[in-house]
């Protein structure tokens, strides 16, 4: 007890010295009044996510967010979409639309500068651009041409077997020069082709709508590819891809061709292919391109041992069928890609409609079943929804609407596009992300290096969300169906 009360007198002797010393101190020189304690700072938080948003209601379109989003470990009890860059997934080729005759036509149309301006607002790669790195063209007329065409025509009861009179010439107005200055701008976008029908002399109906290819016929159209390709290249033009037919079930447009599963693969195997293989020629070769609703047409010439070797891979529509249907020609034969290439969007459709349905299937729906590339139907058309063909689409509205020289619109297929292709460029490769609920989404890493996913909210209320990556998370919301794409 005596150790104990000689410990607490010693504390308190050195206590009370503490407290002279200090007195002492702060009155040197004079009486002073009590310093003012230094405020701790708070804190700087950086932004580590930025986040663009569109909504359904249009009140933010591909808007950047000025909100801060951090990555921390604050527990919360909102779900979380995981992002994992360790699975990874194809690599993505691009996104973007076909470039119609009737696109072309009217953006040509617009004055110089505004041209200039939406071309690189359309393909370059700045702030203000959206980036599209891939484009469809037709291989002669589409139904959204002004009147139909192919590169072969003669006149009735003639045919040309040798293609003496093949000729770009109808191209040469408005596609071609347009595809010289987007290659200007980009000049590795890359270039698919498709024709809605061959030349009518080589049907059995000899004419522009339905009918099939004759067979003695074969190795002519096999030749017409061949030049095709050739006299884009010398107009410096690399086609990468072709597929042998648009929408091969479908008769009854202005142009088209009728073309079976059985048709196309002999048509691969004894002409297309070999015809390739003899000139050099490395562009791809993608069968089917239609519907969702058929996978068994590209499986049939997928299963055809002396196609196969010339397919790169299939292509796909959804104006039927469930997106799906990608993944099961894939998952029947991994080594060969799949690709989607055609929806469009209709004058009759709401933008909040068309802006959640297409994101969620087309662009996160294709992604995620093994697509290598995302392609919406028509870049631009007039106010009309035209140029078109007597008998070709009346409602497809374009990415952008063009009037006169001067005014162009951008459309609800333009953000679609736009919310994948400004921020993920070609070479990126699908990593692991979760779905949870109505929050569909798809996640990327880029070749620089940066993580990319765009989510879409799917349901009717809005949904606050985690987006946790490498074991720390961001926590942010989206309202009913808007969509945002983030970056880090």
């Amino acid at each position: 007890m005596k150790k104990i009360h000689q410990l607490t007198k010693l504390f308190f002797l050195i206590a009370l010295s503490s407290i002279h010393i200090s007195c002492s101190s702060s009155n040197e020189g004079g009486d002073s009044p009590t310093p003012t304690p230094t405020p701790t700072p708070t804190p700087v938080v950086k932004n580590e996510v930025d986040f663009w948003l569109t909504k359904g209601n249009q009140t933010s379109l591909l808007q950047k967010q000025t909100g801060i989003l951090a990555f921390g470990t604050g527990v919360n009890i909102y779900p979380s979409i995981e992002v994992n860059e360790a699975q990874t997934y194809q690599t993505v080729d691009g996104f973007g639309f076909t470039l119609t005759g009737g696109s072309a036509q009217v953006i040509n149309q617009l004055a110089a500068q505004k041209k200039k301006d939406l071309l690189q607002e359309l393909f370059g790669s700045g702030d203000t651009s959206v980036g599209l790195s891939y484009l469809r063209i037709s291989i002669g007329a589409s139904d959204l041409n002004a009147t139909p065409f192919t590169y072969d025509d003669m006149p009735t009861g003639q045919t040309d077997v040798n293609l003496t009179n093949f000729s770009l010439t109808p191209d040469m107005g408005d596609v071609i020069p347009l595809l010289k200055e987007i290659l200007a701008i980009n000049p590795n976008i890359k270039i698919m082709g498709s024709p809605w029908s061959a030349p009518v002399w080589m049907k059995d109906n000899n004419n522009f709508m339905g009918g099939s290819l004759q067979p003695q016929y074969y190795e002519a159209y096999a030749q017409y590819f061949v030049k095709y390709i050739q006299k884009m290249k010398d107009e410096g033009i690399v086609i990468d891809a072709i597929t042998p037919q648009n929408e091969p079930l479908h008769g009854g447009n202005n142009p088209s061709m009728v073309m079976t599963a059985l048709q196309q693969a002999d048509f691969i195997k004894n002409n297309l292919g070999p015809a390739f293989k003899t000139a050099n020629i490395a562009t791809k070769i993608i069968t089917y391109d239609h519907n969702c609703d058929n996978p068994q047409y590209p499986i049939t010439i997928l299963k055809d041992a002396a196609a196969y070797p010339f397919v790169t891979g299939s292509a796909f529509h959804l104006y039927g069928g469930d997106i799906s249907a990608l993944s099961t020609v894939h998952n029947a034969y991994p080594d060969k890609d799949v690709y989607f290439t055609e929806q469009y969007t209709s004058s009759t459709g709401s933008f909040d409609g068309d802006l959640r349905w297409q994101v969620k299937n087309v662009i996160i729906g294709s992604m995620r079943n093994w697509s290598k590339n995302a392609l919406q139907w028509n870049l631009a058309n007039d106010g009309s929804f035209g140029p078109h063909t007597d008998g070709g689409c009346t409602v497809c509205k374009g990415a952008v609407t063009v009037s006169g020289t001067e005014s162009v619109v951008r459309n609800v297929g333009y953000y679609i596009a736009a919310h994948a292709s400004k921020f993920i460029p070609a070479g990126s490769v699908r990593i692991s992300s979760n779905i949870i609920g109505n929050l569909h989404n798809v996640a990327f890493k880029t070749p620089a290096g940066k993580k990319v996913l765009l989510v879409v909210n799917d349901g009717d209320a809005a949904a606050l969300f985690n987006i946790k990556y490498k074991g720390k998370w961001i926590t942010t919301s989206l309202e009913a169906g808007a969509v945002g794409t983030y970056t880090w």
